[in-house]
């Protein structure tokens, strides 16, 4: 590669119907610096995803010519290039199914730029080289050293117990992106039945209540309902607290 390819800015495939979305979102990337390429068809998105290899790939699902899990099934057979996935639908089923096949984040339309914004600067980092990424985290009042397998909160230590820790490991590894109750229940209970989550809401519950200020508004932890869990980042709990309220 030369020089001047290698410091080009990051590429973003934007792929949606709808030229006003296309242009929202291509109009907030490009202001942090993105190079852009559009498709308009699931055809467009695959053949530009093998032509450009893109950095990134803001998906619609709701493409004229194929559904836009056709395109991430596509990209998946060869590269685990960041997507984030945009659609209306909104069913728990559609979204495991998607975060599962291999998208990495899920957004509902209407959203934010500065909710698109903090989901694309999560997958990024998670796409970085290995030994990029800090073994120390913090949102807000939280902070987890997990080399050393601290954590704390305000200052304070705070005491887990081993399936805790775990559980707030798993989250953390995948820092800022959901995570379904099946791949966490397959994290921390290897040998037991995935479908039954009552196991994993109660270790839920009990970590908040160690964690979070208010643990029936959870800052740090966002439920996605009937999907699974995030550790928020700083960005993604900024966006939010500027716009809703700490979610129950």
């Amino acid at each position: 590669m030369s020089d001047a390819a290698a410091t080009l800015p990051l590429l973003a495939l934007i792929v949606d119907d709808e030229p006003q979305i296309r242009r929202f979102v291509k109009a907030g990337l490009e202001m942090q610096g993105f190079r852009i390429a559009e498709a308009k068809t699931a055809r467009e998105a695959i053949d530009l995803a093998v032509m450009r290899a893109p950095d990134l790939a803001i998906l619609d699902l709701g493409l004229p010519d194929a559904d836009g899990a056709t395109v991430l099934a596509a990209i998946r057979s060869w590269s685990q290039l960041p997507v984030i996935v945009l659609s209306v639908r909104s069913t728990e089923t559609e979204k495991i199914a998607l975060l599962e096949a291999g998208a990495d984040d899920y957004i509902v339309k209407p959203f934010s730029m500065a909710e698109l914004l903090a989901r694309v600067r999560v997958v990024l980092r998670r796409s970085a080289p290995r030994g990029t990424s800090s073994p120390l985290i913090r949102v807000g009042e939280l902070s987890l050293d997990l080399a050393q397998r601290i954590v704390s909160r305000d200052g304070a230590p705070v005491t887990l117990s081993p399936k805790q820790f775990a559980l707030l490991t798993a989250l953390a590894r995948h820092h800022g992106m959901v995570l379904t109750h099946r791949q966490l229940m397959r994290e921390l209970w290897p040998q037991g039945p995935e479908e039954d989550v009552q196991y994993l809401r109660i270790l839920m519950k009990k970590l908040r209540d160690r964690i979070e200020p208010e643990p029936a508004r959870p800052l740090y932890i966002a439920t996605e309902l009937a999907v699974g869990y995030r550790l928020r980042t700083q960005e993604q709990l900024d966006a939010i607290l500027r716009t809703t309220p700490a979610e129950e």
